[in-house]
């Protein structure tokens, strides 16, 4: 089945259960109104499912190739990013100052998941390059932007995140990669990255690095690192390219998904070194690249609800037409018809159904930090950011795995073979809860950074505001994980930090099932009031969810709390020693 971009499930999750719409009426979304809205999402479905998804299997395929010219990228990817680019869709919300859309985040966040949807492999690339257009506006020099924003931004040139080592993957305090300054404002960096994404390919001119290393005099750990600026080609001041860097491409990883999407192995200065600008200040580096990947994580969550959709709708589809075993007085009966497939289709639908909430949540706490223009209240918006960000990333992660899953279940033998291209769905999944930050980390980073520090505030503030969905749905299993999950949150900021580690990933997904549920309530309020776009089932999502993941808040809840106990057991990790 090709992908059908769902425009209207998209558009009603936005405005309706997202607050996109709230955003609208406080007059914080510029120019953007209904119209807009529709003729974008209307624009960018026919362009994910026309353009792109028709790549999709074949460049699974296919894949990227390493040559003695560098990288060459799948069949049709160039062309296509040609016309994505024409299309205007690589700027879509990023600054008009150097020629973006100026549009919301979170209307880029539901194009982001069409692209995905379509084909994670390409949309890969411009992820990456808006993520580097952030980063590079909020730290870079003014020469900088004024070089590369404009050409990032309108898709000319494209980006890499250059950040991991052999000897050092999550652990960044291990790092090689040296800088040494050469005296007229530029460095010369010499060392070696793995997992680089698009870190050579021939769609597009030029590709901007932005690379990790230390400097010589710099401080061990994580404080020593500084953001670099390395361009495949070096620029002149009116953007003409001049000599080659020199960094190369030494090798492409075997994947088991994302075949199309080029995963290299870098080298950086194997004569002289290759030439980079600092971004930002020496030694400050983390923190400037933490802009990058903040967007990164978004769009990684965005990955897995993309996913998850083309799973779902593949798995629907298949169901409708396969015919197996008698369903009431129906002999070979379409399996859609027997009610453990239905519950299979069901938690697919209502799982990215409420991952998607989450991650347009996000994308509006976002924009309401920018846009704010009272102090209290970007900070308050910016504190939701924070805390949604980990969940939006590594919820949708884990959604995007269970539900392609879930989706090879559905087509039975046929799921596990390619023909299908249900197994695909499940490759390309695999790598999100992974890469960006494992979700492990985003888990960590959830209780210690975004809970913890902060006593708990943002926290209760979200709890709260769910708590008022389910007072007015008179929902007693959402009420119920509330509880669960004020308690938890309670004992999180007196338990010890062993306690916390432990705790993190069952919190991180007895929050996000919780607020997810909340969403869906929320929807289903909202379709009930009459609110346009809304689908016919979303009072069914909103239940089955209820049944099916909120009632595992309890027990969420007791991993939480007591599974440090276990862990400090000596035993726990006897096995195979």
């Amino acid at each position: 089945m090709d992908y059908v971009a769902p425009v209207a499930d998209i558009r009603f999750v936005l405005k309706s259960m997202a607050g996109l719409g709230d955003l609208i009426t406080d007059g914080l979304a510029g120019e953007l109104d209904e119209n807009l809205l529709s003729a974008l999402l209307e624009e960018a479905g026919k362009a994910a499912q026309g353009l792109l998804a028709p790549l999709n299997i074949p460049g699974d395929r296919a894949g990227a190739k390493l040559t003695e010219l560098g990288v060459t990228a799948a069949p049709g990817f160039t062309a296509a990013y040609e016309a994505w680019c024409q299309g205007g869709w690589s700027g879509v919300d990023a600054s008009p100052e150097h020629g973006g859309m100026g549009l919301p985040t979170s209307v880029g966040a539901a194009i982001m998941e069409m692209w995905n949807a379509a084909n994670m492999a390409f949309s890969l690339c411009p992820v990456l390059t808006q993520g580097a257009a952030e980063a590079i506006a909020a730290h870079g020099s003014e020469d900088l932007k004024n070089l590369y924003l404009p050409r990032l931004i309108r898709g000319e040139w494209t980006a890499a995140m250059a950040l991991t080592e052999p000897s050092a993957g999550s652990d960044l305090s291990q790092m090689r990669t040296r800088a040494e300054p050469v005296g007229d404002g530029t460095y010369r960096l010499l060392g070696n990255k793995i997992y680089i994404t698009y870190g050579d390919h021939d769609m597009s001119p030029n590709i901007v690095h932005l690379v990790l290393a230390r400097l010589s005099d710099a401080p061990a750990g994580t404080r020593g690192i500084s953001l670099f600026l390395v361009p495949k080609f070096i620029p002149a001041a009116n953007g003409n390219l001049g000599q080659r860097n020199d960094f190369r491409c030494t090798g492409l990883e075997h994947k088991l998904g994302i075949h199309a999407s080029p995963t290299c192995s870098i080298s950086y200065g194997d004569s002289k070194g290759a030439i980079g600008w600092l971004i930002g200040r020496e030694n400050e580096g983390l923190a400037c690249m933490f802009t990058m990947m903040n967007r990164a994580r978004l769009a990684t969550g965005l990955q897995g609800v993309g996913v998850g959709e083309h799973a779902t709708q593949r798995a629907y589809a298949y169901a409708r037409d396969r015919r197996q075993g008698r369903a009431g007085d129906d002999a070979m009966a379409p399996i859609i018809q027997h009610p453990d497939v239905q519950r299979m289709l069901l938690d697919m639908r209502s799982a990215v159904f409420a991952a998607r909430a989450i991650a347009f949540s996000c994308g509006v706490a976002i924009d309401r930090a920018k846009r704010e223009t009272d102090p209290a209240r970007r900070a308050a918006a910016a504190a939701r950011e924070a805390l949604l960000t980990p969940m939006a990333k590594a919820f949708g992660a884990d959604v995007g795995v269970e539900t392609a899953s879930l989706g090879v279940q559905v087509h039975g033998g046929m799921g596990y073979v390619e023909e299908t291209g249900a197994a695909q769905h499940l490759r390309d999944a695999r790598i999100v809860p992974i890469y960006e930050g494992t979700n492990g980390i985003q888990a960590i980073d959830l209780v210690m950074r975004k809970v913890v520090k902060d006593g708990g505030v943002a926290a209760m503030a979200l709890i709260a505001e769910i708590s008022e969905i389910s007072s007015a749905a008179e929902a007693p299993a959402l009420t119920k994980a509330i509880e669960a999950l004020t308690t938890t949150t309670a004992w999180l900021l007196q338990a010890s930090e062993p306690e916390r580690l432990a705790a993190a990933y069952p919190y991180l997904t007895l929050f996000s099932v919780t607020f997810g549920g909340g969403l869906l309530i929320k929807g289903a309020l909202a379709a009930e009031a009459g609110a346009k776009d809304a689908p016919a089932d979303i009072g069914v999502l909103a239940n089955h969810f209820a049944a099916h993941r909120l009632s595992h808040a309890s027990a969420l809840a007791d991993q939480a709390m007591h599974g440090a106990r276990v862990l400090a057991d000596p035993k726990a990790m006897a096995a195979y020693s």
